[in-house]
């Protein structure tokens, strides 16, 4: 499968070109453009659009200096732009993630955020793309069990309830630390490499098994009580 080619818009230059060094990142994504407010982004899908390359999915600020992303978006479908669009802003009002949905915003990054976050959130596009693919079912389409597979990878699976007691930016550091490893952590290796006792790295580690973020294993071979070991899942 080619490239996701994705059009960042973000009118903070910083924040744009961050957004856009984290496409760069990602395995299976890559930036076509860039545009610093809405009139620009919508100039760059018509023109990547009638030169046969269209975008298939837009980052997109809400906050914009010209047009609001609601705005944005209502005017992409009106014009027959279809790419789907991952909304990426610091606005929390339940009125604006509602309308975002309603008009086909397929995922929703609260800002600020980490990269790995970030990845997650590409990563679990990327499979919803996969998924529904015409070569998925090349013979007989999707049926109802495919499209339900589908939508469900788009759910991040760390929108579980995070338990009292564990904190999300601890949580992003833990994620970070294993998405970088090439093989499996133990909990007493995330003890060495953070710094947090053994019995808080497990909760963080268990946490992220349950959520189906990381794969939970024992470890063998290894002297003294068993333990587990966390491998993190590439989408």
């Amino acid at each position: 499968m080619t490239d996701i080619r994705v059009l960042v818009v973000e009118d903070e230059p910083v924040a744009a070109d961050a957004h856009a060094v984290y496409v760069g990142r990602v395995p299976g994504f890559s930036v076509a453009g860039t545009a610093p407010d809405g009139q620009s982004a919508l100039r760059l899908l018509g023109e990547f659009a009638a030169a046969g390359s269209p975008i298939d999915l837009v980052l997109l600020d809400m906050n914009l200096p010209d047009l609001h992303g609601l705005d944005v978006a209502r005017r992409m479908r009106s014009s027959g732009y279809f790419a789907d669009i991952i909304a990426i802003t610091a606005v929390r009002e339940l009125n604006i993630v509602r309308s975002a949905v309603s008009i086909g915003v397929v995922q929703y990054l609260i800002k600020p955020f980490t990269f790995s976050t970030f990845a997650d959130k590409l990563a679990s596009y990327r499979t919803f793309r996969e998924q529904l693919a015409p070569s998925a079912s090349p013979r007989y389409g999707a049926s109802q069990s495919d499209v339900d597979q589908a939508f469900a990878s788009l759910r991040a699976p760390t929108e579980l309830p995070l338990p009292k007691g564990l904190s999300p930016s601890t949580l992003d550091a833990v994620r970070e630390l294993i998405s970088r490893q090439a093989g499996a952590v133990s909990a007493n290796e995330v003890t060495e490499a953070l710094g947090m006792s053994r019995v808080t790295a497990r909760r963080y580690l268990e946490y992220l098994a349950d959520a189906g973020v990381v794969t939970r294993s024992p470890r063998y071979g290894t002297p003294g009580r068993p333990e587990n070991e966390y491998r993190w899942n590439k989408a």
